[in-house]
């Protein structure tokens, strides 16, 4: 009879918790663990690079509110992935990171790939361990998908050494259910009086929600607190924060509130620290967060204007709330107001190019008429001057964008994930020429996994964000470095399998979109375009 291994334990761990796919790019030390995939039919979708598993691993969990998992090799493969998980920590994303790891026998003899793994992601994750039972590995991962999913969500990383994962775990048993999950801390109800009072008393509130509570990962959740409440509630989840142009105006609504609740939203850089330069000083704030390094960041930069830190889960604690009201406060007029704030764009005209080529603008809406067209899409965006024309302009049911990290590059990776998470929608990942280059090899594994989705570049063929910072700060005549060359991604893509289109008008754009779509491939469309400066987002 087979004997039940360490690995074994491990992945039927993550059969119980409900994984039903890995993301991974294969090694030696992880063999035992693909070969035990097989018996509990978990689908493994292999890589080309080990960050583009965790990337890909940070889509699911957004898409479908599950753990996401990510499994690579020891060492330089555990190396090469490290950039996604300062990605997932900012993104509030449950992902379980497993890398291989040498044997525990053979610790400080110079083993193969030998690398104490472990203060090398402790700093990017919310727990970073090494397993060294076998019999003890369900515990193990249990614990490491508790606290990925509790709280504010995030990261965790199990290292699992050679000899632990091929041990005989004979006899161990499976956690029980109630292991894989934690309780969210809840606010007390005297909490939730206070703070429904406190909001039904001013006239002018705003709810700041972080990642976790953005409409794609919480559906209809913000929309009812904002009416039982009767006050506007926003998501914030982009590196621009307070200029993130999807947002429009937004940091004249800051600056009028005269109370702000902060349901698990970081006070930090991306709210200008809160700083009176930013909101009234006498605005009071409020601010509930699982982390208690957060609530004691809100204390640092808010001082005693913050009225109140109360640990607790925001979603729950939205839940409370609604349920809670405000008594028949009526405040459309200020609703009203922040609605127009944020729907502000300042965005010029769909005509007019520079030199004959398609403008953003231009791009941005013919994208947007395939999505209107969908019953169901999803919407990736990546960083970078283009990707804000992106996040301006163009809207899907589902909106995945590179989050406040500020990390570029993962969103072909992220296209992958959501064709696995969403197999009926419409996908479209807009990114521009720079961004694409980091995972490009992606598009093989799209071809081979069979996951077709659209992606859009728009090519101005150089690296704007960092060309528009040397115009602004140093001029014109002292530009070095960021020049691309304008490449045919298209064709590379189509010498992969995929379908290439290249558009230089825009009289073609409508059709290559469509194309693009209809091609039951993963497709690249190739877009020239002219390189502007992001737009402000405010309107003038």
């Amino acid at each position: 009879m087979k004997k039940t291994r360490g690995a074994d334990l491990l992945v039927q761990t993550l059969a119980a918790a409900g994984v039903t796919k890995i993301f991974s790019l294969s090694g030696n030390q992880i063999m035992p663990l693909y070969d035990a995939c097989i018996d509990a039919g978990i689908e493994i979708i292999h890589t080309r690079h080990e960050a583009a598993a965790v990337f890909m691993a940070i889509a699911w969990a957004q898409l479908t509110g599950q753990l996401g998992v990510c499994m690579v090799t020891a060492a330089p493969g555990a190396a090469n992935a490290l950039g996604p998980l300062f990605s997932a920590r900012r993104a509030e994303c449950p992902v379980l990171f497993l890398t291989g790891d040498s044997a525990i026998a053979q610790d400080g003899k110079g083993a193969f790939q030998e690398l104490d793994q472990v203060p090398m992601t402790a700093p990017l994750t919310k727990l970073s361990f090494r397993a060294r039972s076998a019999k003890r590995m369900g515990h193990d991962i249990a614990r490491a998908i508790r606290t990925a999913l509790s709280g504010r969500p995030g990261p965790v990383h199990v290292a699992l050494p050679f000899d632990v994962v091929q041990a005989d775990a004979g006899g161990a048993e499976l956690p029980e259910q109630s292991a894989l999950r934690a309780e969210p801390a809840a606010l007390r109800p005297v909490d939730v009086t206070r703070i429904a009072r406190i909001l039904a008393a001013a006239k002018q509130p705003l709810i700041v929600c972080g990642p976790l509570m953005s409409a794609t990962r919480q559906g209809g959740a913000l929309a009812a607190l904002a009416d039982a409440m009767d006050a506007p509630v926003v998501a914030m989840e982009s590196p621009r924060g307070l200029k993130d142009p999807s947002l429009g105006e937004f940091s004249r609504v800051l600056a009028k509130a005269d109370v702000v609740l902060s349901l698990g939203k970081p006070i930090d850089y991306t709210l200008g620290f809160g700083s009176t330069a930013v909101c009234d000083e006498k605005c009071k704030w409020i601010v509930v967060d699982a982390e208690t390094g957060e609530r004691r960041r809100a204390r640092l930069n808010l001082g005693k204007r913050l009225r109140f830190a109360f640990a607790a889960d925001p979603v729950t604690a939205a839940a409370a709330l609604c349920e809670a009201g405000t008594g028949g406060v009526e405040r459309s007029g200020w609703r009203d107001e922040v609605n127009k704030l944020l729907a502000a764009r300042s965005l010029p005209p769909a005509s007019g190019a520079c030199a004959g080529k398609i403008t953003p603008a231009q791009l941005s809406a013919a994208i947007q008429r395939q999505l209107a067209a969908a019953s169901e899409s999803v919407l990736i965006i990546d960083g970078g001057e283009f990707g804000q024309w992106a996040q301006a302009g163009t809207s899907g049911t589902y909106r995945l964008i590179n989050g406040t990290s500020g990390a570029i590059g993962g969103s072909l990776c992220f296209g992958v994930a959501a064709r696995k998470a969403k197999p009926d929608a419409m996908i479209v990942a807009v990114m521009g020429d720079g961004t694409v280059g980091f995972h490009f090899a992606e598009f093989e594994t799209a071809v081979r996994e069979k996951t077709p989705f659209v992606v859009v570049i728009g090519n101005d063929a150089c690296w704007n964000a960092e060309h528009q910072i040397q115009l602004r700060d140093y001029g014109p005549e002292r530009l070095i470095g960021c020049t691309l060359s304008g490449a045919r991604y298209d064709l590379a893509v189509e010498g992969l399998g995929g379908h290439g289109e290249y558009v230089a008008a825009p009289a073609d754009l409508d059709a290559a979109l469509g194309r693009a779509v209809r091609s039951g491939k993963v497709a690249c469309v190739n877009v020239a375009i002219e390189g502007w400066p992001a737009p402000s987002g405010a309107a003038h």
